[in-house]
């Protein structure tokens, strides 16, 4: 018999998915696997409760909740050497990665997809001593997640970024950033007023910000956006939300598998929308890490 823990997020996107929980147990349960249910409490207690299941040798892990919450199950199953399967299911606002790969939000078509376990290996990338899945990311607007209230996120969704993020565009605009970056065993100095990495296409809700992403080519997808006027960085803001920023002559794209950064200044990085640490910091991609289900 398969046993499968399911670790979930109560304070993640709308309620209707938490009472979904009992019926999605009681599929997987009629389907033959064992069923233990976790419902988090505090910051990193999803990381806990994934790493237990490791080493109680569950055969399948489910992260039910937002970005923050997938992270912090991700980290539990990497400090792990035996990792079990892993499966997402999109309860938070934006939901990046789970879109990407288009998990069905009908609890019945997700317990199916259960059932059925088909998989692929996905990439996992580490920023410091913190794993993250999709994105990480420093300088202007990665705070923005810290600012939206959870009200906020649940009536308007998405939305609720992209607003904050236009007011506080003006305040951080000119505040850029002087980093060291090394990749290759090149180093260059540059003035900056942002990076991220992404690891899908989809980040924060916009679906074509890294369009050359794939999960599982080893490599990240490295955005830098240039110190900039006002008007450029506004471009580039609403050019993403179309796919048309990549070749814009302040943002720079490429693909890397490891790189630095460092920076005098105290500069949080976020890491699946949570904060990871500050700079300096190294990154680098574990190629293949995990067995994610899909439809």
């Amino acid at each position: 018999m398969k046993r499968v823990r399911i670790i979930c997020n109560p304070n993640s996107g709308r309620q209707i998915v938490q009472r979904n929980i009992p019926d999605l147990a009681k599929v997987l349960e009629e389907n033959n696997f064992y069923v233990s249910i976790h419902t988090t409490r505090a910051q990193l207690d999803a990381t806990h409760a994934a790493s237990e299941a490791c080493k109680n040798g569950y055969d399948i892990v489910i992260a039910i909740g937002g970005d923050g919450t997938v992270n912090e199950v991700v980290n539990g199953i990497m400090l792990n050497e035996i990792k079990p399967k892993l499966a997402i299911y999109p309860a938070g606002t934006v939901n990046d990665f789970a879109t990407y790969l288009k998990i069905p939000r009908m609890m019945k078509e997700f317990a199916k997809m259960i059932t059925e376990e088909k998989t692929t290996k996905i990439d996992v990338g580490l920023g410091g001593d913190r794993y993250f899945l999709n994105v990480a990311a420093a300088g202007l607007l990665t705070d923005v997640a810290y600012r939206v209230s959870s009200e906020a996120k649940t009536v308007l969704g998405k939305f609720a970024y992209y607003l904050e993020g236009l007011k506080e565009l003006p305040k951080q605009v000119f505040k850029p950033i002087k980093i060291m970056l090394k990749i290759n065993d090149i180093e260059e100095e540059r003035e900056i007023l942002f990076f991220l990495v992404a690891n899908t296409p989809s980040v924060g809700g916009f679906k074509y910000v890294a369009p050359d992403a794939d999960i599982n080519d080893g490599k990240f997808d490295l955005l830098i956006v240039e110190k900039s006027q006002f008007i450029d960085v506004a471009g580039i803001f609403f050019m993403a939300l179309m796919g048309n920023h990549i070749g814009h002559p302040n943002l720079q794209y490429t693909q890397v598998d490891a790189f630095s950064v460092y920076c005098e200044d105290s500069i949080y990085v976020d890491l699946d929308g949570e904060q990871g640490g500050k700079l300096p910091m190294d990154f680098r991609v574990e190629k293949g890490a995990l067995d994610l289900l899909i439809p």
